[in-house]
């Protein structure tokens, strides 16, 4: 099975790249996270025709995270919003069972600035996830959690820890809420298949970052441990950085030999 995740910074912007990762990759299933999209412009037909069926929870001008699968795997559509955010209203979380497994596609808030309401939310909504996996893992479910965590696990995952210092993204208060989500059972699969290889995800606009390789390391897939022991490779599609208004990420994707 091949999992992905996407911050794609505009689905209607970004829709035809969406369709060329899907034809040329071929996931069996795709999690976007920013699709800026109201319910009603969502493009469910568009994706049918490419052998896909969405399940979305689409918030309007921000945020918004939709999950795209294969035609024919099974789908059952789960929950839309996650017990104990903040903010339900800011669509960030949606989940769907796909052959047997809880997919969420998760957009965690930016948090914006240390101790400001922003980012007591941000430390919310991770303590939310804990209690999520927590549950997942008390059921014996198999569970995938793919997207933009906005958050970087270690000063490994920052091209630069200096740079970062007293910002948001590497914070204390971060990293915990983080770790936590770890400690009740998820497994940050890429770094359990590469402990010591750096991956950025991200890359900021401005200043070439991309092309200096100034990343940052934020999109992450955390499954549950007996899934994350079938995976056989994480990486990302860099090309898709590249060409006219691209995304400030790539797509990840997580292959799995069940």
């Amino acid at each position: 099975m091949r999992l992905c995740t996407w911050n794609v910074n505009s689905l209607k912007a970004r829709l035809p790249r969406v369709l060329e990762f899907l034809d040329e990759v071929a996931p069996d299933v795709l999690c976007l996270q920013e699709t800026k999209s109201t319910p009603q412009a969502f493009p469910r037909d568009v994706l049918v025709e490419a052998g896909y069926v969405a399940v979305d929870h689409s918030g309007g001008r921000w945020a918004g995270v939709a999950i795209l699968v294969r035609e024919d795997l099974a789908l059952e559509q789960g929950a839309v919003g996650l017990l104990g955010e903040s903010a339900p209203e800011e669509a960030r979380w949606i989940e769907a069972t796909v052959a047997g497994t809880v997919v969420a596609s998760v957009y965690v808030p930016n948090g914006r600035e240390i101790g400001t309401p922003p980012f007591a939310q941000k430390l919310q909504f991770l303590e939310a996830i804990e209690a999520r996996v927590e549950q997942l893992m008390a059921a014996k479910t198999p569970f995938a959690l793919l997207g933009d965590f906005n958050v970087c696990p270690a000063d490994s995952d920052v091209y630069d820890p200096s740079a970062f210092v007293g910002a948001t993204h590497v914070s204390a208060q971060e990293r915990a809420g983080l770790e936590a989500i770890l400690a009740a059972g998820a497994v940050d699969v890429y770094r359990a298949l590469h402990p010591d290889e750096p991956m950025f995800t991200w890359w900021d606009y401005r200043q070439g970052h991309f092309h200096r390789g100034l990343g940052l390391r934020i999109d992450l897939a955390l499954l549950s441990p007996g899934l994350a022991q079938m995976a056989t490779e994480v990486g990302i599609f860099r090309d898709y950085r590249k060409g006219e208004k691209p995304s400030d990420h790539v797509p990840m994707v997580v292959d799995l030999t069940l």
